[in-house]
């Protein structure tokens, strides 16, 4: 069985019942579409790609902004039998270009707003046959994405789909150098839906609110659904504090998936009483999850203060896994904050020493992961491959330990670690005792050169708006919460960035401050 399967049978089961909706509060429009009607359109658009010669042997580039036309999209080429290759919306043109070189797509498919950027690249693009713009442009090569649907049957294309077959390819963010091309089968995305849906206890009566970006392997959240036939809604535009409360109240969410970023936005905005908790009915909100990072507890502790009957969760994952649920913390588990939690029931675990030697508990090393959703290769490198999967465990990067009681932390990146006058200093374990002070809004950890240490550690600070921070201040408050060699020995007050998925970006900062 696959993810194609699971739509079908939703179609079967729940004609009538709401699949996806598209909320825009800037622009004030609302789109949303049963189950039926998704699979109806996604065949009509499978069976006009077919026709022109698009399925088993092709790919096809997906380029845009949460949308139903994207998911639209996405799942058609699924049906098609060929591969579908989301694109990070952030990509410069070299990345764009880079992706053409290695994927050698035959259609192209994209939001109205890079119409241009695409046009530009027409001549670049060699492989490139067919272009599909999600609305209608004045250039000549491109078709608008409703004409094409509406050029299709809805009887099923009927490609044999088989679990191994690979059917995506994804391009990791680019934030460590080259982007990196991750080839992603059936089973693998089924395993995720399957992981996700039984790790959260979701059923067709829950509602996700989903906000990650979906060329991001984040999707993983939304194939939990899919695979119980629940509803899920896309918030897209402008993800404030208010938009956000107003959709979980107007759509009855019941599962709000929050990176760290909108959970601090949704803090201050609270503390500060821009939004006021007493003017939304929010009684269908029963589980919050976080991911992408390690989620300070203090984070945790704040919306539980406002929030005390919502149940909490932590999820881990990366796109070699095919996104979200290799390990969660499990909602019964709040009394093991900060900790990532334990393996999935599709999942094994282990933490090793340099030397590929399991670690006892208490002890760091690095997590080694292996499942069925572990990708297929890194696709045209496999001497990255095999560095990455031996023996079918996968070598995350990862630095973690576990405790006595089996639950999982996640110490740090690898490349993120701070090594100051021969000391390992984790990045992570300090932000998370800074962003403590009441005053910071955002920290980051970073290590920038030293004659004498090799590398001092260094906080890019950004204090909460509307307040400002000195640093003695934040010496001070350091001196009383971390051992001296941990305490930052640099200060640095400016925007910490983020990318779409809320990962902090550290390379831009070490570039700027190394």
């Amino acid at each position: 069985m696959n993810i194609v399967d699971l739509l079908e049978k939703n179609a079967r089961l729940y004609p009538n019942a709401t699949a996806y909706v598209e909320i825009r509060p800037v622009s004030q429009t609302y789109r949303a579409l049963s189950w039926l009607e998704f699979h109806e359109r996604t065949d009509q658009l499978a069976n006009v790609l077919l026709a022109r010669g698009i399925g088993k042997g092709g790919s096809v580039f997906l380029l845009g902004k949460n949308s139903l036309d994207w998911l639209e999209c996405y799942f058609a080429v699924l049906k098609t039998g060929a591969w579908i290759i989301p694109l990070n919306f952030r990509f410069t043109n070299e990345d764009l270009l880079f992706c053409s070189r290695v994927a050698e797509a035959t259609a192209f498919i994209f939001d109205e707003e890079y119409a241009e950027r695409i046009a530009g690249l027409h001549d670049s693009i060699s492989s490139v046959q067919t272009y599909i713009c999600m609305k209608p442009t004045d250039f000549e090569i491109m078709e608008p994405l409703e004409t094409v649907i509406q050029q299709g049957s809805t009887g099923s294309p009927g490609i044999p789909l088989e679990d191994r077959t690979p059917c995506a390819l994804y391009f990791t963010s680019g934030t460590t150098g080259v982007p990196k091309p991750v080839l992603i089968t059936h089973a693998n995305l089924f395993n995720t839906a399957i992981t996700e849906s039984t790790n959260n206890g979701i059923d067709q009566e829950d509602s996700l609110l989903m906000m990650p970006p979906l060329y991001h392997l984040a999707i993983g959240h939304l194939l939990g659904l899919l695979a119980v036939g629940g509803k899920t809604v896309l918030l897209t535009e402008r993800l404030t504090p208010r938009f956000i409360l107003e959709a979980i109240q107007s759509e009855k969410i019941s599962y709000l998936f929050l990176l760290v970023p909108w959970a601090l936005d949704l803090l201050e905005a609270l503390d500060k009483k821009e939004v006021l908790q007493k003017n939304y009915d929010l009684g269908a909100w029963r589980f919050t999850q976080m991911g992408a990072q390690p989620i300070p507890p203090s984070i945790v502790n704040r919306l539980k203060d406002y929030f005390p009957d919502m149940r909490f969760d932590t999820t881990y994952g990366l796109s070699e896994s095919t996104g979200p649920g290799v390990v969660h913390l499990g909602m019964k588990n709040e009394h093991k904050l900060g900790a990532l939690g334990k393996e999935s029931v599709t999942w094994s675990v282990r933490i090793v020493d340099p030397d590929g030697r399991d670690v006892v508990p208490g002890e760091v090393g690095e997590l080694l992961i292996k499942g069925n959703g572990v990708m297929s290769e890194y696709y045209k490198n496999p001497e990255l491959t095999r560095q990455t999967i031996e023996k079918g465990w996968l070598h995350t990067g990862d630095l973690a330990r576990r405790d006595e009681d089996g639950f999982i932390y996640l110490v740090d990146r690898k490349k993120d670690l701070v090594i100051s006058g021969g000391e390992n200093i984790f990045p992570v374990e300090v932000e998370q005792i800074i962003l403590q002070h009441p005053k910071v809004h955002d920290v980051a950890i970073i290590g920038t050169p030293d004659e004498r240490l090799g590398e001092i550690v260094t906080a890019v600070i950004q204090p909460l708006e509307g307040t400002t921070m000195s640093e003695e201040e934040v010496m001070k408050f350091c001196e009383e919460q971390l051992p001296r060699y941990k305490r930052p020995r640099s200060i640095i007050f400016d925007t910490v960035p983020r990318s779409p998925t809320g990962k902090i970006e550290k390379p831009k900062l070490r570039a700027k401050y190394c």
